[in-house]
């Protein structure tokens, strides 16, 4: 009897069968066959980006964030790397009997700071708590509605080949930071997550770069799945260059100890973007002035191709990236 398992979460290849066989198979309209970070829908006067998601991560506190700082920076992300300006939340809380106030009241300041960070209000929620057992701790889902400007046009049919590959900064804080507090590998001194609002740092770069051809936050399957995605969607290939990779070295390390690809791992204020290649130095200059910017780099090219993502290696060779499959790291957000 098939059942749902733990990878079916990971956002990886079993989470492409999942979506494809069963809510596709129900829920079929143009803007979900998209498989967007958020729908862009046409409305008289304008376009509005939404998206919705849900946050299960364990421990709900760790170094760099907690449940409800994921939360809000989780849904504004969504939308900002749709080309939205984030405005509005809802938020609904689904909490264990016996959970301590002080600790849900510490999460909710922590979403407040976030919006404040992010400029968008939480205008609507709902509260639910089941018996013990029932939910591990807390559980957050929320939505996001977002403006979409007039000019704005990202999307999956404006790269071309030659288009450059870029990224905002280091790679895999996040997923890592949650492992190491999770299982107490004594790490938490030297990793942080990156969980960021990202939505300033990416208007700043739609007003001095119009190039930018598309975006990808860079959650669930990281920088390997999200690639092999746009590949996917274009058509096109994506060439990646290893050294030009950013990986701080407590994550480079940690991730061959731990026999984990740093590629695959979590992020929560990063994206990937592509952008006209003339515009992409500008990019990086603007992104590394910014703190959600350090460690901006150019990555690689968009290629002719068929879908493929390859990284080149610096002895010259070249590795296949593939979608993520199985589940290394649950419950990451």
């Amino acid at each position: 009897m098939a059942v749902v398992l733990l990878a079916h979460g990971d956002g990886g290849l079993l989470t492409r069968e999942l979506v494809e066989g069963v809510f596709l198979k129900y829920f079929n309209n143009p803007q979900l066959r998209q498989l967007s970070d958020s729908a862009v829908l046409s409305l008289p006067g304008g376009r509005l980006a939404m998206t919705t998601d849900a946050f299960v991560v364990e421990p709900i506190f760790f170094p760099g964030g907690d449940i409800g700082k994921l939360a809000v920076c989780g849904t504004v992300n969504d939308l900002a790397v749709s080309g939205a300006l984030p405005l509005y939340m809802t938020a609904s809380f689904t909490i264990e009997e016996g959970f301590r106030l002080a600790d849900l009241e510490r999460v909710v300041a922590s979403m407040a700071a976030a919006c404040t960070e992010a400029g968008v209000e939480v205008v609507a929620g709902d509260t639910k708590v089941v018996p013990r057992g029932h939910v591990d701790k807390l559980f957050i889902t929320t939505a996001g509605v977002g403006l979409v400007p007039e000019k704005v046009d990202w999307g999956y049919h404006r790269p071309v080949p030659g288009d450059a590959v870029l990224v905002n900064g280091s790679l895999g804080n996040h997923g890592l930071t949650v492992l190491a507090a999770r299982e107490n590998l004594g790490l938490d001194g030297a990793l942080a997550s990156d969980c960021a609002p990202l939505n300033n740092i990416i208007k700043l770069l739609q007003k001095h770069c119009p190039g930018i051809k598309m975006m990808r936050d860079l959650t669930r399957g990281g920088l390997a799945t999200a690639a092999k995605e746009i590949a996917e969607a274009c058509g096109l290939d994506i060439c990646l260059q290893e050294e030009a990779l950013p990986l701080d070295p407590v994550v480079r390390g940690a991730a061959d100890i731990l026999g984990l690809d740093p590629l695959y791992l979590a992020n929560e204020g990063k994206f990937l973007a592509i952008i006209d290649p003339a515009q992409a130095a500008k990019a990086v200059d603007i992104l590394s002035q910014n703190s959600y910017g350090r460690n901006a780099r150019v990555i690689g090219e968009v290629c002719a191709g068929s879908g493929n993502v390859y990284l080149q290696t610096p002895l010259g060779g070249t590795r296949l990236l593939s979608l993520q499959a199985g589940q290394p790291l649950p419950r990451i957000c």
